[in-house]
């Protein structure tokens, strides 16, 4: 029996060209490094404290350098991205990337882990938002599901494999290999990124300088009292100052960007709904998944008396969901759209946090719990396609690089988020003087996580109803070709960065 194959396709049958694999296959690792760096390094912090004599504060900031200067900087890389070429970007934020790894896992104090930290998050805000241009910019908008459900399913695999790989690793090892493991993965896939990728740039001919500045100053105001919230506490000056600081350069930003003749971030794009409430669902689902694995990681060794390695296996549950769904998810998405997966794995991720909520004390049962991390993993790997989706690919082909910026800076900002205000109900209801209380801290944190899932359902509705079919129906010069995909705004097809092979899909 004949079988098809990309070189014989049989007809109605569709295959990625060899260049939109190498697309995915190369910003696919490009996301798992970048993801597998957020996670690795909780069940490392122990280690780190005796061996580099690190204060509480010092460890904190080994964790928020990396997530600072990544949510600051996303934009940055987005607009660089489009100014000097995607490729050549994503192949300098590997380097970078690579490079500030050997730097972590040589620093010979705290100081100088964090520095490296900082600077790796610098390398992970080149690689993500110009990763997602790339990929997007490879498939057309009937594909770009399939893609970036593959896509998530590698982030996923990051996301499962972090807690564990740093747990064994640290006990196995040391902690300075779950840093070593980047270098030769990052180096190694530059040579195929410049060989492989054809360059692509996005609209606009300039950089906008006073733009990036003044987000970047709004950004690290904002994250930095959000970051600084659970240590100084939400009523002192350093936490006001920083909020409210941020807050006027954000409106300053605003105000320039409805000016600029090259804006970083184009206003228009808000005029989209996919895109204002995508963001905003982004936020809200981020915000709650990453404040769960925070405090989940760490109720497993503080209540129920883990180690490291045995609560990095612990957090399965919540991984393994997001590498199966994931490209199955994209996929659905292509077929019914985005706003009914979003809606439904929101409202399993509240039922998933609630669940754990309920039934997480001191004496609480390993298998009590996985039921309600799988339901919660389940929401998560739902919705995480279809709202990048909804974000990135119903913007024009010129500007994906901005809006894959926004959306990665917005989903980080979430990260952030979800950690103050959960840490916050943690302080006021629990403490770390024993499991009884530390569990019970861990509740009250866990329902906070359970009503920003909430409210990203709420969020949700705002998005279109978009079903695949209407779009097509009711634009039937849709391109199916590898070159070009179609400004759904004004109609006009524009060259695709990727992909040269002029044979239909």
């Amino acid at each position: 029996m004949h079988t098809p194959s990309p070189a014989h396709p049989t007809p109605g049958q569709w295959f990625p060209t060899a260049g939109q694999r190498w697309v995915l296959a190369l910003t696919s690792l490009g996301s798992f490094m970048v993801i597998l760096d957020m996670l690795v390094v909780a069940t490392a912090l122990t280690a780190i404290q005796r061996d580099l004599h690190a204060s509480m504060a010092d460890l904190e900031w080994t964790v928020s350098a990396y997530t600072l200067s990544f949510a600051v900087l996303l934009m940055t890389g987005a607009a660089l991205g489009d100014r000097f070429g995607r490729r050549r970007v994503f192949a300098c934020g590997l380097a970078l990337f690579s490079l500030s790894s050997a730097g972590c896992a040589l620093a010979p104090d705290a100081a100088a882990l964090i520095a490296a930290r900082a600077v790796q998050g610098a390398g992970a805000a080149a690689v993500i938002p110009v990763a997602l241009g790339l990929l997007n910019a490879a498939f057309p908008p009937e594909r770009r599901g399939w893609a970036l459900g593959v896509y998530g399913s590698v982030t996923g695999l990051a996301a499962l494999l972090g807690p564990v790989l740093g747990g064994a690793l640290t006990q196995g090892l040391a902690w300075q290999w779950i840093f070593w493991v980047n270098v030769p993965l990052g180096l190694c896939a530059i040579p195929f990124v410049l060989r492989r990728i054809t360059e692509g740039f996005g609209q606009g001919t300039a950089v906008d300088l006073p733009g990036l500045l003044l987000f970047t100053l709004a950004a690290v105001g904002l994250v930095w009292g959000l970051v600084r919230s659970g240590t100084a506490g939400w009523g002192s000056a350093e936490v006001i100052g920083t909020l409210a600081a941020g807050t006027v350069l954000a409106v300053c930003f605003v105000r320039w960007q409805s000016r600029a003749r090259t804006p970083m971030l184009p206003l228009r794009l808000f005029r989209s709904r996919s895109f204002s409430a995508g963001n905003a669902v982004i936020l809200l689902l981020n915000a709650s998944m990453t404040g769960a694995v925070f405090f989940m990681t760490q109720y497993q060794q503080v209540a129920l008396l883990h180690g490291p390695l045995g609560a990095g296996l612990r957090m399965l549950p919540w991984g393994v969901a997001p590498f199966l769904i994931a490209p199955r998810a994209g996929a659905l998405a292509d077929r019914v759209g985005e706003r009914p997966l979003i809606t439904a794995g929101l409202a399993l991720q509240v039922v998933g946090m609630a669940g754990v909520a309920a039934l997480a004390t001191a004496h609480a049962s390993y298998l009590e719990l996985v039921f309600p991390m799988v339901v919660g993993g389940i929401g998560f790997s739902l919705a995480i396609p279809a709202v990048t989706k909804a974000v990135v690919s119903t913007s024009a082909p010129a500007d994906i690089g901005k809006a894959s910026g926004a959306y990665s800076t917005t989903r980080q900002l979430g990260g952030a988020f979800g950690v103050a205000l959960p840490a916050a109900a943690f302080s006021a209801a629990g403490s770390y003087a024993s499991p009884a209380a530390f569990s019970d801290g861990f509740r009250a944190a866990m329902a906070v996580t359970a009503g920003l899932a909430l409210i990203g359902v709420a969020a949700a509705f705002l998005l279109p109803d978009r079903r695949p079919q209407d779009s097509e129906a009711r634009d039937p010069r849709v391109s199916t070709s590898s070159d070009s995909v179609i400004d759904g705004s004004r109609g006009d097809a524009i060259d695709s960065p990727v992909g040269t092979n002029p044979r239909r899909r």
